[in-house]
């Protein structure tokens, strides 16, 4: 007990204490009253005695307080009037009880007793108050308790009990054999009911029954006879302990005990004082047994000075049952039992243990796991988890179980923002912070933004947990924090030793959080991250791609060219290709770059021309299947150094091609026949040089191979004579298959000549037949002018308007005999507004002059004609012959000479 205790027994020491329903009090040994509240803190103090307080007692209403002490004093204080009773009986009182109805009865009576062996009943008559000896002789009156009509109490022989309703004793119960004398070891009375005696004395404890007998009515019924020499004492239960009973008190079916643990076998030895060791004795125990004595619980008692106290030093008392449940010996539902240990320096608050007990008594013994699993059980109230997980936090703290805490948190601090933050900068402080990490809510509850940005701050500083800091960043939704707290501590180690790939991406998702693109694209390009180039069309950043291309190209060669192919307008070749050549110790940069040039070249061929010297020899490495159509489509490269770069890697096509362009036709023959021994291609390339020499060439390279000689024979029908081969062949040369490949030469030669004949006849008819037409044609006529309109009215008018406004002028162009007049009426053309007709031989007509000179022909006919000879200007491939068979216009001067 706290409050006043510890300063009222820093100089006394506690002898006694009785506990009313609103109060307690304490006697100590300076003869002091001490009137407590239930938390130990002073009420009042009545000074009644100068020795020691032996017994205390308080009435049922708990409105007086007695006292007896070893000055020979009973003091009866009323504690809220200033009534005070003092009785003097000349020898030490060690007992004293009031009457329960004391303050209702105006008899006030109490009974006490002491060293003088005699019990007293003290009552107020008319005339006084007066003492009534209950009972004398038998030695020192050690305790008394008063319930009801009855009185209990214990001396030298036994203990007795007293019925005040009819003056008379009811009965006897001998003193347990073996027990200390009373002034070593004293006996403990108890009314647990109206009916139900304790007693505990030196090892026994002994529970007395008051019953009345009962007779047999008439109906077969029991009944009670209500007259007192009807009593008896049954004794209902009676065992013995291994230890001193200091006290002792009710507690439902069971008792409560004080205990005391001897040291010796011999009892009466180790309460001699002459014979027993000082500062040796054991703590006092509460121990709670049955009536069989079955030990339901036991509890030592860390009381001060414990050591030299004996027996007789201790005391218990319990808190009165309230209400209805006085009579009946228990606790009401609702009332908390309360039991006090009192030793000298010391009052000590017991109690059952309810679930919070059980809770802190697990927290006090190190067993948080297990007052956890209580309070999670329901059997605490629900605040105690709180203060259930701060301790068990603590405690793993200490312990250095830093991941255990951590992962405890979610279950511990629950949905409090405050517990979360107090805990998240604990562990900040403990440079731990990174465990706590994966627990620490974004949502119900949500903590304040610098909460979140420690968190990521302290991972970003530990290079062990840069992974974990970059998959928080990708779980964490980003309004919860800024990024540029995070930022600022990734940062300064970019380019350090501690900067690792998870870092980078890291600072690259926060770029991104916080806008910065370009910075977020510069890491991701150092990181080859497969998703960059969707954030590039994403964010639209292709300028930024510039610093990049190697990067972009080791991570996907073809959508890199793509790309770069796609911005070259941005990106320049005259750019990406030293960027690539400059990469060669991180990567194969040669290939990229031919991937690159190759892509370039298919898209424009001429917007790479200033590499396609390094393209030739990057098709020699990478592609020598399209070296050779990049030769033939390119020509900005120089043939020298591409002949060397063949010749090197011995590409012979291509040095054929090659050598031909150069004009070294000779050389070239002499790799397609010696290397690559192919007389198709060799025939082919001197076909195409349309050079003599080289046939000759040709031929003096293979005559001195024979299988040469044979292909050459099969492959020049057409080209060459055979028989000019067959004449350079050496005499003697054997020919594989010469008889076969003759046969072959013969029947080629003779197919080549039928169409040689065939050929010609069919050219010369097509000469004949040609001149014919020209003959004709050159006999037509055209017709010039205005008329044309009039004779042509089908014609398109533009086109019309046109000859008709140019007659005279193209006219002009032709070199009529006329000299512009008409060879009929020798009329100058230019003053008649008259369409004119023009003959191949030069002589030029008016139509009308024309017409009316060949009378033989009537004006229908002419013209019709006139229009078929207009036609003849526009339709000069249709064959004349198949048009109508009216007859023909004719120059009539020359139809006349001819005539």
């Amino acid at each position: 007990m706290g409050g006043s205790i510890s300063t009222l027994l820093s100089n006394d020491a506690a002898s006694c204490i009785a506990v009313a329903e609103r109060m307690i009090a304490l006697g100590t040994h300076d003869g002091t009253v001490h009137i407590l509240d239930f938390l130990g803190n002073q009420v009042k103090e009545f000074r009644s005695h100068t020795a020691t307080v032996n017994d205390l007692s308080f009435d049922i209403e708990g409105e007086y307080v007695g006292s007896c002490s070893d000055d020979g004093f009973v003091v009866i204080n009323s504690l809220f009037t200033d009534e005070r009773m003092k009785f003097e009986y000349h020898r030490p009182m060690k007992a004293i009880s009031l009457d329960p109805d004391y303050s209702r009865n105006s008899s006030r009576r109490f009974v006490a007793g002491g060293l003088a062996g005699q019990l007293f009943l003290n009552s107020k008559k008319w005339l006084g108050y007066r003492d009534q000896v209950l009972h004398s002789g038998e030695g020192p009156i050690h305790a008394v308790k008063w319930r009801t009509s009855l009185i209990a109490w214990a001396n030298d022989v036994g203990v007795k009990v007293y019925d005040t309703a009819n003056d008379q004793r009811i009965t006897f119960i001998e003193r347990p054999r073996g027990t200390p004398r009373p002034e070593l070891l004293l006996p403990h009375l108890v009314w647990q009911d109206d009916t139900l005696l304790v007693i505990g004395w030196g090892t026994s404890v002994k529970i007395a029954a008051i019953r009345g007998n009962s007779y047999r009515g008439a109906n077969g019924t029991q009944r009670l006879v209500a007259i007192s020499s009807t009593k008896h004492v049954d004794i209902v239960a009676s065992f013995q302990t291994s230890y001193s009973i200091s006290g002792i008190a009710p507690y439902g079916d069971t008792l409560v005990v004080l205990a005391y643990i001897p040291e010796k076998e011999d009892g009466e030895k180790e309460f001699s004082s002459t014979t027993s060791r000082q500062g040796s004795a054991q703590r006092p125990e509460v121990r709670i047994v049955t009536w069989k004595n079955d030990e339901l619980a036991t509890d030592a008692l860390p009381v001060h000075g414990f050591e030299h106290y004996k027996a007789k030093d201790y005391s218990l008392a319990h808190a009165p049952f309230s209400g209805s449940s006085y009579a009946g010996g228990q606790w009401a539902a609702g009332d908390e039992p309360l039991y006090y240990i009192v030793s000298p320096k010391d009052v000590v608050i017991a109690k059952p243990r309810d679930a919070e007990d059980h809770i802190s008594w697990l927290l006090q013994h190190g067993w948080h796991e297990k007052a956890l699993a209580a309070v999670e059980a329901g059997q605490g109230r629900t605040e105690l988890l709180d203060e259930v997980g701060t301790r068990y936090l603590d405690h793993l703290i200490l312990e250095r179980k830093y991941a255990e805490a951590a992962s405890l948190c979610p279950k511990l601090l629950r949905g409090s923002a405050s517990a979360w933050e107090r805990w998240v900068f604990h562990f900040a402080h403990l440079r731990q912070l990174p465990l706590l990490v994966p627990y620490i809510p974004t949502d119900n509850p949500r903590l304040r933004d610098t909460a979140y940005e420690v968190a990521l701050v302290a991972l970003a500083t530990n290079p062990s947990f840069h992974k974990d800091l970059l998959s928080t960043i990708k779980s964490w939704p980003p309004v919860i924090y800024s990024a540029l707290p995070v930022i600022s501590a990734i940062e300064p180690q970019l380019n350090t030793s501690s900067m690792t790939d998870a870092l980078k991406e890291t600072l690259a998702e926060l770029y991104i959080i916080d806008g910065q693109h370009e910075k977020a694209l510069a890491l991701y390009a150092d990181l080859l991250k497969p998703e960059l180039f969707d954030f590039i069309e994403k964010y639209n950043l292709h300028d930024a791609i510039r610093d990049k291309v190697v990067q972009l190209m080791m991570l996907d060669g073809k959508r890199a060219v793509s790309l770069l192919i796609q911005n070259r307008d941005l990106i320049p070749p005259v750019e990406v290709v030293p960027k690539l050549l400059d990469a060669s110790n991180k990567c194969d940069s040669r290939y990229f770059l031919h991937l690159y040039l190759h892509s370039l070249f298919e898209t424009s061929p001429h917007a790479g021309k200033d590499f396609h010297d390094m393209q030739v020899e990057l098709y020699a490495d990478y592609d020598q299947k399209m070296l050779l159509p990049f030769l033939r489509s390119s020509q900005h490269y120089q043939l020298e150094k591409a002949y060397e770069i063949c010749v090197k890697r011995d590409l012979l096509r291509e040095q054929v091609f090659i050598l031909g362009r150069m004009g070294n036709s000779k050389k070239a023959l002499a790799v397609i026949v010696n290397k690559l021994e192919d007389i198709e291609e060799a025939v082919e390339f001197v076909t195409m040089q349309h050079d003599d020499e080289l046939w000759e060439e040709l031929i003096k390279q293979c005559l001195h191979r024979p299988e040469m000689v044979g292909m050459l024979l099969e492959h020049t029908v057409g080209n060459l004579d055979p028989l000019y081969i067959v004449n350079m062949v050496p005499n003697g040369l054997q020919i594989p298959r010469l008889r076969d490949r003759l046969v072959k030469i013969i029947t080629d030669y003779r197919t080549e000549t039928s169409l040689r004949h065939g050929c010609n006849d069919i050219l010369k008819a097509d000469c004949v037949n040609l001149l014919v037409k020209y003959y004709k044609e050159a006999r037509h006529a055209v017709c010039l002018g205005s008329g044309e309109d009039e004779v042509r009215p089908k014609r398109d008018n533009g086109r019309a308007t046109e000859r008709g406004a140019g007659g005279v002028r193209r006219m002009e162009k032709y070199k009529t005999r006329g000299g512009g007049r008409c060879c009929m009426c020798f009329d100058p053309f230019s003053i008649m507004n008259v369409s004119v007709v023009v003959f191949f031989c030069c002589h030029a007509y008016h139509t009308t002059c024309l017409m009316d000179s060949m009378h033989s022909i009537s004006s229908k006919s002419a013209s019709s004609q006139v229009s078929e000879y207009d036609d003849y200007d526009h339709n000069d491939d249709e064959d004349n012959d198949t048009k109508s068979s009216t007859p023909r216009m004719r120059c009539i001067l020359c139809t006349t000479a001819a005539q």
